[in-house]
C-alpha cells in the first residue's frame, strides 16, 4: 500500500511511506483493541454489583414450618429498580420449577451447570429482546428433604457500553491529537535525516566540469559513504580515461601534423615546378605522404572502433582459418612488393580445434595488423608466418606470428602496445598503432598478447607474437 503516488521513485517518500503506513493501518486496530479492553475494564464493577445482588437475595430466603419462603421488602425492591439507565431483573426459583419471587419469563441457565458450591457465576443472555448480563447461583435450603434454588439477576448494558465509550474517548481522543503531531515529527525528521544527501547533491552540482578530484567521505553519513567511494572509484576511472583520450587525440594529432604538413610543401613544391622530372618526383612525394596520412587515419578508426565495440561485443561461431587466409589475402600484395615470404601453417577451416566465440571483424582487423606488422618491420627477401596451434588439454588456441625482422627488444615490450609508440633505431615508416590495436581487441576477447624473440642469428632475430585465446568458447 503506497499513501503517496509519485510519478517519479523518491527516496524521501518511499521511507515516508514505509513510516506511516504501518502507522495509519495499526490505528484502526488499536482502536478495536481498546474498544474490547474498555468494555471489560467497565463491566468489572457492574458484574461485583450483580454478584453482591445475587448474595443479598440468597439471604433473604428463609425456612418457615418446613417450608421455603422468600419475600423481598418493598424498600429493597425499589432501590433495584430505581436505575435510570438500566433494566435490572431478579428471579428466585425453585429448581422443580416453582416460581418464589421475581420475574418468571428470566431466561435460565444450563442444567448441567448446576453446582451448589456457593459460587455466583455470570452469563450473557437475551431479555425481552435486549442483551443482559446475568449474574446467578444454586443454594441449598435446609429443610427435610434439602431443596435447592437457583438465585439470578439480569441487568441491561447501557451503562456498560456507556462506561466504554467513555473509556476508548478518553483514550482516543489524545490519539487524535498526537498522531498528526507523530505524522509531522516523522516528516521533520525525514527531512533532517536526507539533508545530508541534498548537500552532496548540491556538492556535486557545484564542480566544474573538469573536476576530477574524489569527494569528502568524511562529510557524509555511514551509509551514504559506500555510494560516494563508488563515485570516487568512477571519478579515478573517468580521470585515467580523459587523461588517455587527451593524451591519445594530441598524439593523433602530432602523428597527422607531419604527413599534411608534408603534403602541403610538396604541393607548393609542386606548383612551382616548371621540369616535368622534378614535377613527377614532387607528385611521387605527395603521393607518399598521402599514403602514410590515410594509413595513419585508418588505424585510428580501427582503434577507437575496437574501443567502442569493447562496450557491447557481439560475438559468433568463428572460424580462425578463415579469419587468417581472409587477412593474408589482403596483406599479399605488401608482401610480394616486399618480396617477403608470406605464409601459414596450422590446421584446415572446419575443424573444431580452430573455431572459437568470438567478433569476426574484430578479430580479423586484429589478425590483419599482426601481420602488416611483422611485414612493415621485415627487410626484403624476408619471412613471415602465421602459426595456428590448438592445445586442446590446456584449452588453449594459440595465434602466432612470426618474422625475420630486427625483434623487439626485451625492454620496449611493454610499450609497443602503447598508441603510437614506435620501436627506436628501425628507420621504419609507421603510425605506432598496429599492436595497440592488437593488444585491445585481444583484451575484449579475453586473451593475452605475448612477444618473444624467435631465435635467429643478429642481427635480425626476428619477433614472435602469440595471441592464446582462453578455454572459454574453444572448441566445438
Amino acid at each position: 500500500m503506497r499513501i503517496f503516488q509519485r510519478e517519479k521513485r523518491s527516496l524521501f517518500g518511499e521511507i515516508l511511506d514505509w513510516m506511516l503506513t504501518p502507522l495509519l493501518l495499526l490505528w484502526p486496530i488499536s482502536l478495536a483493541l481498546t474498544w474490547l479492553v474498555a468494555q471489560n475494564i467497565a463491566g468489572k464493577p457492574f458484574d461485583r454489583a450483580l454478584e453482591y445482588n445475587v448474595q443479598a437475595l440468597a439471604k433473604l430466603v428463609t425456612v418457615r414450618d418446613g417450608q421455603v419462603d422468600f419475600s423481598l421488602p418493598a424498600p429493597a425492591r425499589e432501590i433495584l429498580r430505581a436505575d435510570e439507565s438500566d433494566l435490572l431483573y431478579y428471579q428466585v426459583r425453585h429448581v422443580n420449577g416453582e416460581l418464589l419471587g421475581g420475574d418468571p419469563d428470566m431466561p435460565q441457565p444450563a442444567n448441567d451447570e448446576r453446582s451448589l458450591d456457593g459460587e455466583v457465576r455470570l452469563r450473557e443472555d437475551v431479555m425481552q429482546g435486549a442483551d443482559v448480563r446475568v449474574a446467578y447461583t444454586w443454594v441449598a435450603v435446609d429443610t427435610p428433604r434439602t431443596e435447592v434454588l437457583l438465585i439470578q439477576v439480569a441487568e441491561t448494558l447501557e451503562k456498560r457500553k456507556t462506561l466504554a465509550t467513555e473509556i476508548v474517548k478518553g483514550v482516543m481522543v489524545p490519539q487524535f491529537v498526537t498522531l498528526p503531531l507523530a505524522v509531522l515529527l516523522v516528516w521533520l525528521a525525514l527531512v533532517r535525516g536526507i539533508r545530508p544527501l541534498e548537500l552532496l547533491e548540491r556538492r556535486i552540482r557545484a564542480r566544474k566540469a573538469d573536476d576530477m578530484s574524489p569527494l569528502d567521505e568524511s562529510a557524509v553519513p555511514e551509509e551514504v559513504a559506500p555510494l560516494v567511494s563508488s563515485i570516487n572509484d568512477l571519478l579515478q576511472r573517468l580521470k585515467v580515461s580523459l587523461s588517455t583520450q587527451k593524451r591519445f587525440l594530441a598524439d593523433a594529432a602530432h602523428q597527422l601534423k607531419t604527413p599534411l604538413a608534408g603534403l602541403r610543401m610538396q604541393a607548393d613544391l609542386a606548383q612551382r615546378e616548371t621540369d616535368a622530372d622534378e614535377l613527377k618526383k614532387s607528385l611521387q612525394q605527395i603521393g607518399r605522404a598521402s599514403v602514410r596520412a590515410t594509413h595513419t587515419v585508418n588505424q585510428l578508426l580501427a582503434l577507437a572502433r575496437a574501443e567502442t565495440a569493447g562496450r557491447s561485443l557481439a560475438k559468433q561461431r568463428v572460424d580462425l582459418v578463415d579469419v587468417i587466409a581472409e587477412a593474408i589475402q589482403e596483406s599479399l600484395p605488401h608482401a610480394l612488393d616486399k618480396h617477403i615470404d608470406l605464409g601459414y601453417e596450422g590446421p584446415a577451416a572446419g575443424e573444431a580445434a580452430s573455431q572459437l566465440d568470438a567478433n569476426s571483424t574484430l578479430l580479423k582487423e586484429m589478425v590483419r595488423n599482426l601481420i602488416d606488422n611483422a611485414i612493415h618491420y621485415t627487410p626484403e627477401h624476408g619471412q613471415v608466418t602465421a602459426r595456428l596451434l590448438a592445445d586442446r588439454m590446456g584449452g588453449e588456441l594459440m595465434l602466432m606470428v612470426e618474422d625475420t625482422g630486427p625483434g623487439i627488444a626485451e625492454a620496449e615490450r611493454a610499450l609497443v602496445f602503447q598508441p603510437f609508440y614506435r620501436t627506436l633505431g628501425t628507420n621504419v615508416d609507421g603510425s605506432g598503432l598496429g599492436l595497440a590495436i592488437v593488444a585491445e581487441i585481444a583484451q575484449q576477447h579475453g586473451a593475452t598478447v605475448e612477444i618473444e624473440s624467435c631465435g635467429h642469428p643478429a642481427p635480425l632475430p626476428g619477433a614472435r607474437l602469440t595471441v592464446r585465446f582462453a578455454g572459454r568458447g574453444f572448441g566445438a
